[in-house]
């Protein structure tokens, strides 16, 4: 039996000092197909990548993190990939957690797996307790205005089957997709399963990562499009 082909999405912005690490993490687990989707980066993220022999697409402006997943997605697609495992260029996100993601796509038991860093106690290495709330809250309001019983929202390491991602449509440019994607496996029924993740924060990453502000905003919006469509 063919096994199947698994292609790895990694949206960077301005990642030069970490985008060398996640890409050879991959490699040396064995992924080559590495499609790195350079979001408007003004550093070496787009140099470095190519350096790396990893397939390096890249969007003239920042457009956010919703759309360079979208551009990473459709070309996986095309280039004929079964499984797609989405994964942050950082270094919050472990390489070797993958096999965990596509197993349950390998064995149809689902079209997409979503990690999740509360199912396992300590899967959420260093994280501050301020974000830690605000991620507890997400849950909470997606259970409620997305109707999916999940543990974890914002959490970009996650996997699809090709049916999976050729079926959800990201609309949103910004960190607001992770909701929509939850959005679309609840509306369109796609069949899901979450598994533990580590995600490990460190100073930048967290420096990088969601403002308090920014949570409230996606909130925001995704209570308008509930209600406006």
């Amino acid at each position: 039996m063919k096994s199947p082909d698994i292609f790895i999405v990694v949206a960077a912005y301005n990642e030069e000092k970490r985008i060398l690490k996640a890409i050879s993490g991959l490699q040396n687990f064995g992924y080559r197909n590495v499609i790195v989707v350079n979001d408007g980066s003004r550093d070496r993220t787009r140099e470095l990548a190519l350096s790396s022999g990893a397939v390096v697409l890249s969007h003239p402006v920042n457009l956010g993190q919703g759309a360079a997943l979208r551009t990473g997605i459709h070309y996986a697609l095309k280039a004929g990939a079964d499984i797609i495992v989405t994964f942050d260029g950082d270094g919050q996100h472990q390489a070797s957690e993958i096999s965990r993601l596509v197993t349950p796509i390998i064995d149809r038991k689902a079209d997409a797996v979503l990690g999740s860093r509360f199912i396992k106690k300590g899967s959420a290495v260093n994280i501050p307790s301020s974000r830690k709330f605000f991620l507890k809250a997400g849950v909470i309001f997606t259970r409620l205005v997305s109707r999916i019983r999940v543990t974890d929202t914002h959490n970009g390491f996650r996997a699809l089957s090709r049916r999976a991602a050729s079926r959800i449509d990201i609309k949103m440019n910004d960190m607001t997709h992770a909701s929509e994607i939850l959005d679309e496996i609840h509306k369109k029924k796609i069949k899901f399963v979450e598994v533990p993740v580590t995600i490990t924060y460190s100073e930048e990453s967290v420096m990088k990562g969601q403002k308090t502000s920014n949570a409230l905003r996606i909130f925001a919006k995704m209570v308008n499009k509930k209600i406006f469509g």
